[in-house]
């Protein structure tokens, strides 16, 4: 390894102390793809309504938040105990091989999370409707299955589609509907982008993954099609994404301001350009970084464009 890199990958690796051991645990790049979804599928229901119940808003932000903390600390907690996570890996909290947090710890504070949650999606329901907890207790398995049981989902080839879905479409509808009690033809079609680009973050940390994935047996996107071709899904579903918007426009009549999501696409290009010719976990980072930016600003900046439609 270049005396660049390793000096770099040691950085990286550098114990935490503190909050930070606990900040670090819930993989705070990634929850952007909980509170991105809820902000969006609630400002559609503005658009429709309005005006918009805050306490249901805020209930469903920090109960997502909240999902998608405890979903990375049961994946901190299975991959520990399936020999996954060492010292020397990237991209993970490193809460228990590197901090000597108890593993117990880890999965007793995730339930607590998850507890949290549900008694949030209690007042949810109690002030919507009580499908809502079929669904939440549905998203909530599925985040434990992701990493957890006999078959964890992060090992095999669906593990973009579960994450987009789950984090996309569902968050939104779910943020959406508390608001109206409906679903619309239009609030469908805004989220399907987004959930891509949820489905994008996961691909980028499989494609990182894809050597030690191997070495474990695991059945990724990235395992079975390869690297480069799943680089090229990647900056396919990147480009769906944005045409997709483009086709809202012009096919669904809605506001031309949405078109101010292709300001994030530099984030996009950058995010692509940094898996090209890499081969080092630690060498991706920040093109992984730039991949959940993305889904950041673009979520934002889809949701300005409609706040800017309602203020003109």
């Amino acid at each position: 390894m270049q005396p660049e890199i390793q000096s770099k990958q040691q950085a990286a690796l550098e114990r935490n102390e503190g909050w930070r051991v606990w900040w670090q645990l819930m993989r705070p790049h990634t929850l952007t793809a909980s509170f991105v979804p809820v902000i969006l599928g609630t400002v559609l229901a503005y658009e429709l309504l309005d005006r918009i119940h805050v306490g249901l808003f805020l209930a469903m932000l920090i109960a997502s938040i909240l999902i998608q903390a405890a979903t990375n600390m049961f994946n901190e907690y299975y991959d520990y105990k399936r020999g996954l996570d060492t010292e020397e890996s990237v991209g993970i909290g490193g809460t228990i091989v590197r901090d000597g947090v108890q593993p117990k710890v880890i999965m007793q504070l995730s339930l607590l999370f998850i507890t949290i949650s549900i008694l949030l999606g209690v007042y949810i329901c109690a002030n919507s409707s009580w499908w809502i907890a079929v669904v939440g207790l549905i998203s909530i398995l599925v985040g434990y299955l992701y990493t957890g049981g006999p078959l964890p989902i992060s090992s095999t080839p669906f593990g973009e589609i579960m994450s987009g879905l789950f984090m996309g479409i569902n968050i939104i509808l779910i943020s959406f509907f508390i608001q109206t009690g409906t679903i619309t033809t239009t609030s469908i079609l805004v989220s399907i982008p987004t959930t891509i680009l949820i489905g994008v973050i996961n691909l980028s940390n499989n494609i990182r993954d894809v050597k030690g994935d191997k070495e474990f047996g695991r059945k990724t996107l990235p395992v079975l099609l390869g690297r480069d071709r799943a680089l090229k899904i990647m900056a396919g579903s990147f480009i769906v994404s944005y045409l997709w918007i483009i086709g809202l426009v012009i096919f669904n009549n809605l506001t031309p301001l949405l078109l101010i999501v292709f300001l994030s696409t530099p984030k996009a290009y950058k995010a692509v350009k940094g898996f090209i010719g890499k081969s080092e976990p630690i060498e991706m980072m920040p093109a992984m970084k730039a991949t959940a930016q993305t889904n950041t600003i673009f979520g934002f900046l889809l949701s300005i464009g409609f706040i800017i439609s309602f203020i003109f």
